[in-house]
């Protein structure tokens, strides 16, 4: 048995590789929510309650990834400004 949490960073990982969206589809966490094992292993958890975990794991991994990718931009143009040494 899973906890919930791994549920919803499954459901996150998932999601990305099969669609390359960030904004989660209503059918296809429904899915997963059925077929997964979640209502099985949590039977009281709330579809809409989980697809919104996992949306906002989404989110979270779509932020740091913008942070992460700005980061790596701004080290290359530091280092193609610098002025090279003779």
């Amino acid at each position: 048995m899973y906890k919930l949490t791994e549920y919803v960073q499954m459901a996150a990982t998932e999601y990305f590789q099969e669609t390359g969206e960030m904004e989660l589809n209503s059918l296809w966490i429904a899915r997963f929510f059925q077929d997964s094992g979640v209502l099985d292993d949590y039977p009281r958890q709330n579809l809409v309650a989980f697809s919104s975990m996992v949306q906002k794991e989404l989110s979270l991994r779509s932020e740091r990834a913008g942070k992460e990718s700005g980061f790596r931009l701004d080290k290359i143009i530091r280092f193609v400004k610098q002025p090279r040494k003779p």
